[in-house]
């Protein structure tokens, strides 16, 4: 199988997995909060419904997708929001859940029949279709777990975290260049631990700056999932740990994160 195949495949898991969780939602759930502020379960289907589309715009007709850029340039913080808002404003839960269904089909399809060596604009630089596939699988599970914490759901971790995991190791001088701070020239070591007891690793091996911990968290620490303080993610060396303080897998300004749990610890 095809690195993109498997990629794509994976994606078509994590989707479905996370259609498990809201395909039977009452309509009255889907208005539950998520830790997302201003977000709702079905604001946040309307996301990855809205992004769907406009990756399959990208792959499918590059100019409606600059048109696209152009708008969005015109709103950089608000064209997210805006598009996520408008869907979900017209939709019912059900009539929503379907057009989800059929958007991320018809973008598996689209990535599945590109030639290959295609290049997908974006709103950074262009994308490979495996890349493509990658990120939609990051923001698929990366709100599945808004959803599920909304829900009181905890989802067991599984292998495609290494997709998460591998975007957010790539973005580590991003993360520093939308904070308009200098990235390190040196690579990182990152070894994290798997639930199926393997090691997924990146970087060179005698890097002097190192992290290490589960792989879930680190995933949750990257999509900013969790806070740091909460999670069993530690570097070695003063440049990595200053990375797991801004640490993004996504693209777009540095988000708010989630607030530190309280502990028994401190008091509570």
């Amino acid at each position: 199988m095809s690195q993109v195949a498997a990629v794509i495949g994976d994606l078509r898991d994590e989707s479905e997995q996370l259609d498990e969780l809201v395909g039977g939602l009452s309509p009255g759930r889907w208005s539950a909060p998520t830790p997302a502020p201003g977000w709702d379960i079905a604001r946040q289907i309307a996301h990855l419904t809205w992004t769907d589309e406009v990756a399959v715009l990208a792959a499918t007709d590059a100019g409606a997708f600059a048109a696209e850029v152009d708008r969005a340039a015109e709103a950089p913080g608000a064209f997210v929001d805006r598009g996520a808002e408008e869907i979900a404003a017209a939709h019912t839960p059900q009539t929503l859940l379907a057009r989800w269904r059929e958007g991320r089909e018809r973008l598996a399809a689209v990535l599945r029949d590109a030639p290959a060596g295609t290049r997908i604009p974006w709103y950074g630089p262009p994308m490979s279709v495996a890349s493509m596939a990658t990120a939609r699988l990051m923001e698929t599970w990366a709100h599945g777990q808004d959803i599920a914490d909304a829900l009181g759901v905890v989802r067991p971790p599984t292998p495609r975290l290494r997709h998460v995991a591998r975007i957010g190791v790539r973005a580590r001088d991003y993360a520093y260049l939308v904070r308009g701070l200098a990235a390190p020239g040196e690579e990182f070591r990152v070894e994290l631990d798997a639930p199926d007891g393997t090691t997924v690793a990146f970087g060179p091996e005698d890097a002097a700056q190192r992290v290490t911990g589960p792989l879930l968290d680190f995933c949750l620490l990257v999509t900013q999932r969790a806070h740091r303080d909460d999670l069993a993610v530690r570097a070695a060396g003063p440049d990595a740990d200053r990375w797991l303080g801004i640490a993004q897998a996504f693209a777009g300004p540095p988000g708010q994160g989630r607030e530190r749990r309280v502990r028994q610890e401190d008091g509570a």
